[in-house]
């Protein structure tokens, strides 16, 4: 598998190529729209990356705080909303564990495609770690928030699966332990040609989801997104 903490750190600009071709059919903001109405609310996004879903929402919210643990992602983020006509945003570095964020500061927070990346890399104590950041989640709300976890559900894959037995133990434990009600959507990649579609899918991705891509020559990739909400 890729060395995703090298890629965050090293790689954000081709990271941030491959984010930009998912959820072509735009099913993210409807879904979260249905959560919670984003209209005059104060956002708090964790593992920011790119600033894919803070570009998405911040048109529609009072304003967003987004924290990276990555200053390379940050500084893409950064890049696109400054050529943006948005204003009342903040990027800082900050760790999912311990955010640099006071207590009960906004409506919603969301982390997206972030905390699942523990069960790799914190492997033995992925299960703390996780604890860690769904209370620095609930610490920044405040009372009546709303937190959001999205997480992938399979890539290549056009029904959820959870793609591995750690992830399945970790989404199990939103809705079992922690009493996040669970949905999911479709959100596929779509690229600009074959040729694309396989560079990125291999630069993220394993080699036999891009072998399969070049061999089908495809340049839509199915792509299922679990997505977990809490009201505190």
């Amino acid at each position: 598998m890729p060395d995703y903490e090298a890629i965050y750190h090293e790689r954000a600009r081709e990271y941030d190529r491959l984010v930009a071709r998912e959820d072509h059919q735009h099913n993210i903001l409807r879904a979260l729209a249905r959560i919670r109405p984003l209209a005059g609310v104060g956002v708090a996004e964790m593992g920011t990356g790119t600033g894919r879903l803070s570009r998405l929402i911040a048109p529609f919210v009072k304003s967003i705080v987004a924290f990276d643990g990555s200053q390379a992602m940050l500084d893409v983020a950064a890049e696109h909303l400054k050529a943006s006509p948005l204003t009342d945003w903040q990027l800082a570095v900050g760790d999912n564990r311990h955010l640099p964020a006071a207590d009960n500061i906004v409506d919603v927070s969301i982390a997206g495609w972030s905390f699942g990346h523990s069960t790799g890399w914190h492997a033995e104590t992925w299960r703390r770690e996780i604890d860690l950041a769904i209370g620095q989640m609930k610490r920044v709300l405040r009372t009546g928030g709303t937190a959001i976890i999205l997480e992938t559900l399979g890539t290549g894959r056009e029904t959820p699966q959870p793609p591995t037995a750690a992830l399945a133990a970790y989404y199990a434990l939103l809705e079992e332990e922690y009493g996040f009600a669970a949905s999911w959507i479709r959100t596929d990649y779509r690229f600009d040609s074959a040729e694309e579609a396989e560079a990125l899918t291999r630069f993220f991705f394993d080699d036999a989801l891009a072998d399969r891509v070049a061999r089908e020559t495809l340049v839509i990739l199915p792509e299922c997104t679990g997505i977990w909400a809490l009201t505190i």
